[in-house]
């Protein structure tokens, strides 16, 4: 089992690629796991049956996402506080921006890479890929328009530009002319942001940083280059943790498979559970995280157990007491590792 772990850890080391894993879920050969590595085409990230002339065979399916990268081209007033949001959400920030002063501000305003140089020279240096989200918030269109005929040749999972209607009719019919698709220029998320009447910068960031939400857990993405699926999740502090060579605990690994309802987290997040109840990580808390980590628990005593599913049935009563709106249910798979 920790070959694979070791695998991923090495293709998640490199820049670019999707990954994925499947792991059978039920029969002679559930818990066997498989890696690879594509172009983010063959599907959607889900519980598969795979149907052949003597059997079914159930398959869970995921792209393996890298952190999220945000680029952000401009760095005016409504840059600011996206900068702030997008590590709030755990994006790792690169700003481009030609005016030193400007760029000083997104270096104050934490992001983690600050390129102060012309829009095309700091665009040539983002590779981009699927798990890249690009914002466009520049001050012109002459700048709009270099930026996204720039982007738009690069895989991403995202591209959002903020402008004006007629703005960004001038920006995609001169973009056209230059022999761009109609198609993918229509893909492009513009004006940015979800309609909520925002006004300030900081509700305009609110707008951008919902949308992004949205196009993130939608399950949809353009031209095959997003995918947009939702994605496991392997924290650097997961990994490291499943991979280390002097904890000698017996340790299983939770994911969230499925889910109904209200559930907390999102189909591929993670935790893992140690041996004497320490864990790494989380799948929301509550009723539902701790029903995982009691049979967690039970698997690390059980020499010959190493994988099983399980299904949590948070009631409506629980689910109230927990917070939530209503009941949720989750599958998850736990494996020993």
């Amino acid at each position: 089992m920790n070959r694979f772990y070791e695998e991923l850890k090495t293709a998640l080391a490199l820049p670019e690629g999707d990954i994925w894993s499947e792991t059978v879920l039920a029969g002679e050969h559930a818990g066997e796991k498989r890696l690879s590595c594509g172009d983010g085409a063959e599907g959607e990230q889900k519980v598969k049956t795979l149907h052949d002339a003597e059997s079914q065979t159930r398959i869970y399916r995921e792209r393996i996402g890298r952190t999220p990268k945000m680029i952000i081209c401009g760095a005016g007033h409504v840059s600011i506080p996206i900068i702030r949001m997008g590590k709030m959400l755990e994006f790792t920030v690169t700003v481009i921006e030609d005016r030193p002063k400007f760029a000083d501000h997104a270096r104050a305003a934490g992001a983690d890479q600050v390129l102060c140089e012309p829009f095309s020279d700091g665009l040539s240096k983002i590779r981009g890929d699927s798990d890249s989200w690009f914002i466009i918030v520049t001050r012109g269109h002459r700048y709009d328009t270099e930026c996204l005929e720039a982007i738009l040749q690069k895989p991403y999972a995202y591209v959002g530009m903020m402008g004006s209607r007629r703005r960004v009719a001038i920006v995609k019919d001169q973009l056209e002319a230059k022999g761009v698709c109609r198609e993918t220029l229509d893909g492009v998320h513009t004006p940015i942001g979800l309609k909520i009447g925002a006004e300030t910068p900081e509700e305009i960031a609110v707008s951008v940083m919902a949308e992004i939400i949205q196009v993130k857990n939608a399950g949809s993405g353009k031209d095959g280059k997003a995918e947009g699926c939702r994605t496991g999740g392997y924290s650097t502090e997961l990994l490291d943790a499943v991979l280390d060579p002097d904890d000698s605990r017996e340790k299983v690994l939770a994911t969230i498979i499925s889910r109904k309802g209200s559930a907390p987290r999102s189909v591929g997040t993670k935790m893992l559970i140690r041996a004497d109840g320490t864990t790494v990580d989380t799948i929301g808390g509550g009723c539902i995280e701790s029903e995982v980590i009691r049979k967690a628990l039970l698997m690390t005593r059980a020499e010959d157990e190493k994988f099983r599913l399980c299904t949590v049935d948070m009631t409506a009563d629980a689910a109230e007491d927990e917070g939530m709106v209503c009941g949720g249910v989750v599958e998850v798979m736990l494996e020993k590792v």
